[in-house]
C-alpha cells in the first residue's frame, strides 16, 4: 500500500508579545521613521508587523530604490544592550507608562528607562536653564528643586551642566527624571558621571534614542519636549535670549503646560530670557511656592486612552515586556552602540523652536555618521569643569561635532598651547568667578565656597579683575560682575 503525504493543517502559530515589541522597535528604528511617521504607518496597516512589510514600497514610491528596513538582529542587539545596562522598555499602554505623553502629537513610540519606574505615576515640574549658570541661579535652582520635591513633586529636567545639575542634586532624596538625548547608557557630559550613577540607583533615567546613541546637537530638542510632556509645568531659572531652554518652554506652551520663569537683573545676560517670558505673560517664581500653587490650580489631566491603544492605532496593543532587574549604582557607559539601521533625519536645528523636526519618508539626506567614543580628550577640565568648546549662550550641552570655537571671558587672560601652567590655571579661575558672578551681590567668602577652592588662591584673581574691571566690589564684600 503506498504511503499517504498528508500535509500539516495547523494554522501558523500565532506571534508572541515578545516578538510584537521587537518588531515595534525595529519599525521606530527603520531608516526616515520618525514618532509622526511611526503613528502613521501604524494607523494606515494595523499592525508593527504590516507596516514593516509595506515600508519598502512606501520608500519606493517616494523615490529611495535601496530601502531596507532596521534588521531583526540590530533590533535584538539593543535590546540585549538595554538589558546588560539594566534599562527597561516602555511602550504606550504599558502599566509604568506616563499617561501624560499621550497628550503630544508627536508622542514617542518608544522609551528606554534606568530606575524607578513608580515615580512616572508622580505628578511631574521641569526645571530648566543655563549651562553656564552663576552661583545665584545655581542656589534658587537646588532650593526649588529641595522645595518641590518635599512637596511631593518630581522634579524632571536634562541631566545639562549648570541648572539642569543643581536640579537634579536638589530632587534627588525624593525623586527626579533625568531625559537624555543620547542612550541611557551613555554618559552625557563626562563630569556628570556621579550623579549619573545616583539618579540612576535613586531616581530615573528616560530616553526615546537607541542604546549606546552619543548625542548630537539636533536630539536635544526632541528630548526638550518630553522633558515638558512629562510635566504639569516647567519652570525656567536662567536662559540667554536665544537658548534651548527658551526652547523648553516654547514647547511646553504648544504642549498646554505652565510656563514660569525666575526673574533676573535687567542687565544679565543669563536673565534676559526669564525676563522676556514674564513680559509675555510667564508666571513670576520666588519659590515653590508659587510653582506649587500654579500647578495645583490648574494640575494637568492628560487623556486617558484605553489599556492596549496608542494614538492614531485601532489595533491591540503590544503586552507588557516582564521588568528586567535594573542595575543599581551602575555607573554609565560610553560608547556606539549595535549597528542599528540609520534613524530619521532630522531638520530642527538646536536654536528652532516649534514641532521637532519633520520624519516622512521623503527624498532627504541620510543622517551622517554617528561619532566615535568619547575619549579623554572630552573629558571636562578638572580646572574649570567645563567641556572644551562648550556654547555658553544657548544654555545647551553641546556635542564635539557642533561646538563653536572658544573665546575668552571679558577680563580674562586668553589661554593657549604657548600658556605656561600658572597663566592657563589663573585664566580658568578667572572664567569660573566669571560665570558664579552676576549683576546679583555675592559675598565673597559664598563664591569661595562654590569654586571648592582656597581664599588664597582666590584673593589675588580677584584682585586682578578688579583693577582690569571685570568685576566691582561693594560694601560688605560684596561682588558683582561689571556691566
Amino acid at each position: 500500500m503506498a504511503e499517504l503525504n498528508i500535509s500539516s493543517t495547523h494554522p501558523p502559530l500565532p506571534t508572541t508579545p515578545e516578538d510584537d515589541r521587537l518588531d515595534w522597535l525595529r519599525l521606530l528604528r527603520s531608516r526616515r521613521v520618525g514618532p509622526a511617521t511611526f503613528w502613521r504607518l501604524l494607523a494606515d496597516h494595523g499592525s508593527p508587523r504590516a507596516a514593516l512589510a509595506a515600508l519598502p514600497g512606501i520608500a519606493a514610491a517616494a523615490g529611495l530604490t535601496d530601502y531596507a528596513v532596521c534588521p531583526v538582529g540590530a533590533a535584538r542587539a539593543e535590546i540585549a544592550a538595554a538589558r546588560a545596562a539594566g534599562a527597561r522598555s516602555l511602550i504606550p499602554g504599558d502599566r509604568s507608562w506616563p499617561q501624560a505623553l499621550n497628550d503630544l502629537s508627536d508622542c514617542p513610540p518608544f522609551l528606554w528607562a534606568r530606575g524607578d519606574l513608580t515615580l512616572l505615576a508622580r505628578p511631574m515640574a521641569a526645571l530648566v536653564g543655563a549651562r553656564a549658570a552663576s552661583s545665584a541661579g545655581d542656589r534658587m535652582a537646588r532650593a526649588l528643586a529641595q522645595d518641590l520635591s518635599a512637596a511631593g513633586f518630581v522634579v524632571v529636567s536634562g541631566l545639562a551642566r549648570g541648572i539642569d545639575g543643581a536640579a537634579h542634586r536638589g530632587a534627588l532624596a525624593g525623586g527626579t527624571i533625568a531625559v537624555l538625548a543620547g542612550g541611557v547608557d551613555v554618559l552625557y557630559p563626562p563630569e556628570h558621571a556621579e550623579l549619573m550613577s545616583d539618579i540612576a540607583a535613586k531616581g530615573l533615567i528616560l530616553s526615546e534614542q537607541p542604546m549606546g546613541l552619543q548625542p548630537l546637537a539636533r536630539h536635544f530638542p526632541q528630548r526638550n519636549r518630553i522633558i515638558s510632556g512629562l510635566s504639569q509645568g516647567v519652570v525656567v531659572v536662567e536662559a540667554a535670549a536665544k537658548s534651548g531652554s527658551l526652547i523648553t518652554a516654547q514647547t511646553a506652551l504648544d504642549q498646554g503646560r505652565e510656563v514660569m520663569a525666575v526673574p533676573g537683573h535687567p542687565m544679565d545676560g543669563r536673565s534676559a530670557g526669564c525676563n522676556l517670558l514674564i513680559r509675555d505673560g510667564a508666571v513670576l517664581v520666588r519659590g515653590a511656592a508659587d510653582v506649587q500653587l500654579v500647578l495645583d490650580a490648574g494640575r494637568h489631566s492628560p487623556r486617558a486612552w484605553p489599556v492596549g491603544l496608542g494614538p492614531g492605532w485601532g489595533g491591540a496593543m503590544v503586552a507588557q515586556e516582564p521588568d528586567i532587574p535594573p542595575v543599581r549604582d551602575r555607573q554609565a557607559r560610553g560608547g556606539v552602540g549595535p549597528g542599528l539601521s540609520d534613524d530619521r533625519p532630522d531638520r530642527l536645528s538646536d536654536h528652532q523652536g516649534g514641532a521637532p523636526p519633520g520624519d516622512s519618508l521623503s527624498p532627504v539626506q541620510d543622517r551622517p555618521p554617528q561619532p566615535a567614543p568619547a575619549t579623554a580628550a572630552s573629558v571636562a577640565d578638572p580646572a574649570t569643569g567645563t567641556m572644551p568648546g562648550a556654547n555658553r549662550q544657548t544654555g545647551m550641552d553641546v556635542p564635539p561635532d557642533r561646538r563653536p570655537v572658544a573665546t575668552a571671558s571679558p577680563g580674562a587672560v586668553p589661554d593657549g598651547p604657548a600658556q605656561p601652567p600658572d597663566l592657563r590655571r589663573t585664566a580658568a579661575l578667572h572664567r569660573m568667578i566669571l560665570d558664579r558672578l552676576s549683576l546679583v551681590p555675592l559675598a565673597e567668602d559664598q563664591l569661595i565656597r562654590d569654586l571648592a577652592t582656597s581664599a588664597t588662591d582666590v584673593a589675588p584673581v580677584l584682585l586682578d579683575m578688579e583693577i582690569d574691571g571685570a568685576i566691582r566690589r561693594q560694601p560688605g564684600g560684596l561682588l558683582v560682575r561689571a556691566v
